[in-house]
């Protein structure tokens, strides 16, 4: 006996509308030949300096990427007492990049609209009453909607957080969604102690990869599991070469052999879920007694089914996660997001966190980046860089 157990994300967009629809409000603009173009000076406070727009990539409409998003002149305004303007250093293409501009994802901006929810960033120049930043500090947004895909900003102060920039640029540039959310995973739903073990889909996403690192430095076990391709032994290679403790095919999981596998490694306590649909339902099967399943993406765009024995017998437990509401969650207080992005960086500067594995695409040449990071098994997250 089966029960369908959906899981949909029901959130209110208003609040990130209020904060994507201020960016762009942010720039004063008139439109000359169909750009946005600039009628402020690029340095509010530098006298003398001819007004300069900055570059940015803004979608009008949501569809198809490649063909709806432009690269177009945007006004910087001017610099108030809480602002800082910062240049834009790189920033990536996530999948929530892609579905908000196709219009499919939980929250959407109001429309002209400029692409990039992640990105690292350097302040320029910083208003009279900033307090927490100063020039020349690398900069993260705290928030989804900031806006990235732009070579310059004016933002407010309490909309970014500043970062060690003794760590790696493409580091810091995929720091704020993916590394953050395995962080969250790993430490918030279940006790995780050494020798413990997690079991994951979507082991080569960049969650999967931030997973695989974060648990290797706490000691843990992780059993990653991967969809079948030609270069599946290398893919393994690479992923035990991050710290992985098993690599398995999808297909595997209801072979003997993972009765094997678990004879020397526990089971797990918790299982994440970047995929849904039946790669889900096997990652139950595997749970001990009393584990979360823990879904953060639906990559197979197929709804989570939950056998109703694991929920009677096995009393397992079924939650999701999403870090841009656990950063609103925390905003009031920022310590806990300090605390884990100074963690995070700590396991960097060590070497024991690395970036997923990247290709840097110049700014100017956002469509082939586009294209390539919708692509099927892509392998390497396209960053663009300013």
């Amino acid at each position: 006996m089966w029960l369908p157990f959906h899981i949909v994300f029901l959130r209110s967009q208003a609040v990130f509308k209020i904060r994507f629809s201020a960016a762009l409000l942010k720039c004063s603009r008139h439109k000359d030949n169909g750009n946005v173009t600039v009628n402020v000076s690029r340095f509010s406070h530098s006298a003398g300096l001819a007004a300069q727009p900055c570059k940015a990539l803004l979608f009008r409409k949501h569809g198809n990427p490649s063909q709806v998003v432009q690269l177009e002149d945007v006004a910087l305004p001017p610099i108030g007492a809480k602002d800082v303007l910062v240049k834009m250093l790189a920033a990536p293409i996530n999948p929530s990049d892609i579905n908000m501009i196709q219009g499919t994802y939980a929250i959407l901006p109001d429309l002209p609209a400029i692409g990039g929810n992640e990105g690292v960033a350097q302040v320029v120049e910083v208003g009279s009453q900033v307090k927490s930043l100063k020039t020349g500090d690398w900069v993260i947004p705290k928030d989804a909607g900031l806006g990235m895909w732009r070579t310059e900003a004016v933002l407010a102060e309490d909309d970014v957080i500043s970062l060690s920039n003794d760590i790696p640029l493409l580091s810091a540039a995929t720091l704020g969604v993916n590394p953050c959310t395995a962080f969250r995973m790993l430490s918030d739903f279940e006790d995780l102690k050494p020798g413990d073990s997690v079991i994951q889909n979507a082991a080569n996403s960049g969650v999967g990869q931030a997973v695989i690192q974060i648990a290797a430095a706490r000691g843990i076990n992780t059993i990653n599991i991967v969809r079948d391709r030609p270069e599946f032994t290398l893919l393994s290679d690479r992923l035990k070469a991050m710290g992985g403790t098993h690599v398995i095919k999808e297909e595997a999981l209801r072979r003997p052999e993972m009765k094997e596998l678990f004879k020397t490694c526990p089971k797990p306590k918790l299982a994440l879920n970047g995929v849904g649909g039946k790669s889900a339902t096997e990652l139950l099967r595997h749970l001990q007694f009393g584990g979360s399943m823990v879904t953060y993406g639906g990559m197979s765009k197929q709804p989570v089914t939950v056998p109703v024995s694991a929920l009677i017998f096995k009393n397992v437990k079924v939650l999701g996660f999403w870090v841009t509401q656990w950063k609103r969650d925390h905003s009031s207080d920022g310590r806990a997001f300090r605390a884990m992005l100074d963690e995070l960086c700590h396991l960097i500067q060590q070497g024991k966190l690395t970036a997923p594995a990247c290709t840097e695409v110049g700014f100017h040449d956002y469509n082939k980046a586009l294209d390539t990071a919708m692509q099927p098994f892509t392998s390497a997250k396209q960053v663009l860089i300013m």
